[in-house]
This record gives C-alpha cells, structure tokens and sequence, in this order.
C-alpha cells in the first residue's frame, strides 16, 4: 500500500480482513521496520499485553478472586505457542486483543448496565469482525447476551451493541463490491479458501481432515490443542471446569469455548485444514488455530483457584501456573513449540531459496530496471536484497499486470522477471520471447529439493 507503483485503495486486497495490515501500516512505511520484520511484529506483542489485559480484568471481575486473574493470565500470557506468535506479524494477537477486550466489557455491562460498555464491547467486536472471521461468528451470542443481562431497554442495548459491531462485516461486504464487483469475492473468489480447495480437491489431492466428518475433526482438533496448549493447561481446565459452573462463572467459560467451536465448525465445512504430524504423514499445517482454545483453557484453569479458600488461593495460583508451563519445563526444546517448529519445517526450503535469489539480485540489479513477477512468496526475494517493492510489477498493478501479461510484446518492458517455474509469470515471458516481443534469457535458475524452481530472466538488449 505504501510501496508500490499504484498506490490504490484496492491494495487492500480481499480475503485477509484488514486490521492487522492497518496497525502494520503505522509503520512498514520506514523500510528498516519492514525489512526487519519489526512492523508486523511490534503491533502483535502490543496485542499480546492488551489481550492478557483484558483477560486478566475480566477474570477479576467475573470471579473477585485476584488470585484466579493471576492462574488466567499465567496459563495465558506463558504458553510457549503464544509467544512465539506474539513475535510475528500474524493475526491471532490482534483477535485475541479485540476478543478478551470483548470478554472484559460484557462482564462489566452486566455489573454496571452503562452505556459506555455497550459502546466499548460494539468496538471491541467491531475490531475482532476486522481481524478474523471468527470475529463475525461471535456477535450474535454476543447480542443475545445483552438481551438477557440488559435489566432494561433490552432491544436497545442490543441494537447499539449490533450496530457497532456489525459495521465490520458490512464494510467488508461493501469493500469486496466496490473493489471486485462481488460482495462475497472473500468467501468465492479465485483466491478464497474455498476456491483454493476446490481447485485442490479437482487435482485429486484428498479432502482435508475432519471435511464433513465431525469425529475426525474433533480427532485432529483436539490433538493440535494438546500440541499447542500443553496437558497441563489442559488438565487444570478440566478440574477448573466444575468450580465455574459452582461459582456462576459461566460467561466467560461459555463465551470463550465459541473460538474452538467455529475452528471444529469451519473443519467440519471443509474451510479450514489443520495438519498435525502425529495424524497426517509428518505434516505440520495451521498448527496456530488450536491457540484459539487457549482463552477457554486459561480461564477455565483459572476458576479452579475459586475452590480453595481464601488464604491458599495464591499458592493455588501459582502452582497452576507452574502446572500449565509444566510440559515445556520438562522438554525445554523449540522443537516442543509446534508452532514454531511448523514454520521451521514449512519455511526451510523457502528461506533456501530466497536467500539464494535474493544474493544473485542484489549483486545485479540496478534501480530503474524493473522486475516483473508475481506477489506472494515471491516477495522475500526482494525484501531480503534490499529492492524496493515499487522497483516490481506484480498482481497488485492490476492494470500493468494485465497488459503485461495479456499483451507482452508491446507492454512487458521490466528488464528483469522473477517468476516460479510453469506459472504465469513463466509462461508470460515464454509467449514474449515467441510472439516477436521482448527477448529474455534465463541467468539463474535456484532449485532447491522439495520446493519449485525459482527462475530469474534479464532482457536480451542487443
């Protein structure tokens, strides 16, 4: 949005809400931060402090027990899996912010009745319906529970509540019309989850695990849970369970188990794999989303705190604290943080081959030349080697990409091109060097096992 030859609107883009990119924008415009990684990471460790914030406060004011926020916020804030996310520009810290800003508001309209918390918990789902989608599942519990705890004006507390929130979808419906002239280009578009399985699903590959088959999504769901949370959590929760329901601190609980329920509902669609290595061929994939139980296990565990009396509630505290951190204590190995060794395993074979594209380009390029290619992955080519993004023509420059690669021998004019074999790229300079346009001759190929082959092309000028 900031480095690119057409500075649009529709940068945007579709599919991935745009929250996250937002609070990213405050700072990518300084090129150290984004080629450092610290602009998308910086917002999610601020997510993370807010996110166990509100936890904590909601956990005080639900329970009165400081010593459960303490056992919430414990099993929360130092789940290895969460710290790891919290240090990449990923969308889970900003949802679990606006979530447990959410969480914290609604427990304080139910002991205040104020207008104020009303309008914050519109803002704070507001902000979830912005980040992920399971922001948009949660605002109709959220409604009907202002119906039933409003002590009047029911239907208006609702309303205020349903009209703030609501604005974020209907944005994004209204964005997708305006950009792509279909409202749902998120949901059925080229590159929507849904048409990346289709085409998948066309190219034999099988149907994700637990597609329309409840018990296999529970299967694979609850063991990536036991990988990301830890039996300890886990454990705790079970126990703490009871002392919720004994103590009527059933809001929270039942509030916070809507996260896993949409990841086990969107599984069961066919919308969402998750691949853990124990269930499918040594794979890791999506590993992150069983972080969305982790709100329901850290409260959970934190209300078990509730049946001991008073004065031996902080030593239950902490060694329910000590209980959830207890399986990483025991094998303190990166190796144990699957969310980490997920993007380790996933990304070694791209890191190879960026680097090693990355060192050819920065020895060879010259501002002012150009580089075709496409967006996605392909970009950490140009971050690691120092070439500005507005150096590149790619999906984004929707017209130039067009023209380029509809009519290369009169529009494609980059004097480099950096594509993956056999895609379109590829095939764009295979149809220039033919159709009588601009000549291009392959300068480094990068092959790396188990990843496509990165070409990179330099125009014939003679």
């Amino acid at each position: 949005m900031i480095d690119t030859r057409t500075r649009d609107y529709d940068q945007l883009g579709t599919v991935w809400l745009p929250l996250p990119h937002l609070l990213t924008l405050t700072l990518v415009w300084n090129d150290s931060l984004w080629r450092s990684g610290l602009a998308g990471a910086i917002p999610s460790a601020i997510c993370f402090v807010i996110a166990g914030s509100f936890l904590f406060a909601a956990m005080r004011r639900a329970t009165g027990s400081a010593a459960a926020s303490f056992a919430s916020l414990g099993i929360f804030a130092l789940n290895p899996n969460l710290l790891y996310m919290q240090s990449t520009p990923m969308t889970e810290p900003v949802m679990l912010a606006a979530f447990a800003a959410l969480l914290y508001f609604t427990v304080l309209f139910r002991q205040t009745q104020s207008w104020s918390a009303v309008a914050a918990a519109g803002i704070a789902a507001f902000a979830a319906s912005m980040t992920r989608y399971e922001g948009w599942f949660v605002i109709p519990f959220a409604t009907a529970y202002f119906v039933f705890t409003a002590r009047s004006r029911n239907l208006a507390v609702a309303g205020v509540f349903t009209a703030i929130a609501a604005a974020g979808p209907l944005f994004w419906f209204a964005h997708n019309w305006f950009v792509y002239s279909n409202a749902l280009e998120f949901f059925n578009g080229p590159y929507s989850a849904k048409s990346i399985y289709q085409l998948a699903l066309s190219q034999h590959v099988r149907p994700y695990p637990g597609d329309h088959d409840w018990r296999k999504a529970w299967l694979f769901y609850r063991t990536a849970v036991h990988l990301c949370v830890g039996w300890g959590a886990i454990g705790a929760a079970f126990m703490g369970i009871f002392a919720a329901v004994w103590k009527r601190v059933l809001w929270p609980v039942l509030f916070a188990a809507l996260l896993p329920v949409f990841y086990l509902w969107s599984m069961h669609s066919g919308s969402t794999p998750i691949y853990v290595p124990q269930l499918w061929f040594g794979s890791y994939y999506n590993t992150r989303y069983a972080l969305a139980a982790l709100p329901l296990l850290a409260i959970a565990g934190g209300a078990f705190v509730l049946f001991s009396p008073v004065r031996w509630r902080p030593y239950l505290a902490v060694a329910l604290v000590l209980l959830s951190v207890l399986p990483w204590l025991v094998r303190p190995s990166p190796d144990q943080w699957i969310c980490w060794k997920e993007s380790q395993v996933n990304s070694a074979a791209r890191r190879a081959w960026t680097s090693a594209a990355a060192d050819f380009l920065a020895r060879q390029y010259q501002p002012g030349q150009g580089i075709f290619t496409s967006f996605g992955d392909l970009t950490g080519i140009f971050r690691s080697a120092g070439i500005r993004l507005s150096e590149t023509v790619h999906q984004g420059n929707v017209l130039a990409w067009i023209s380029a690669t509809g009519r290369p021998d009169l529009f494609l004019r980059q004097r480099w091109v950096v594509a993956i074999a056999g895609d379109d790229v590829s095939k764009t300079v295979e149809q220039a060097t033919r159709g009588g346009g601009p000549r291009y001759h392959l300068v480094q190929s990068v092959a790396v096992p188990h990843a496509p082959v990165i070409e990179i092309y330099r125009r014939d000028d003679t």
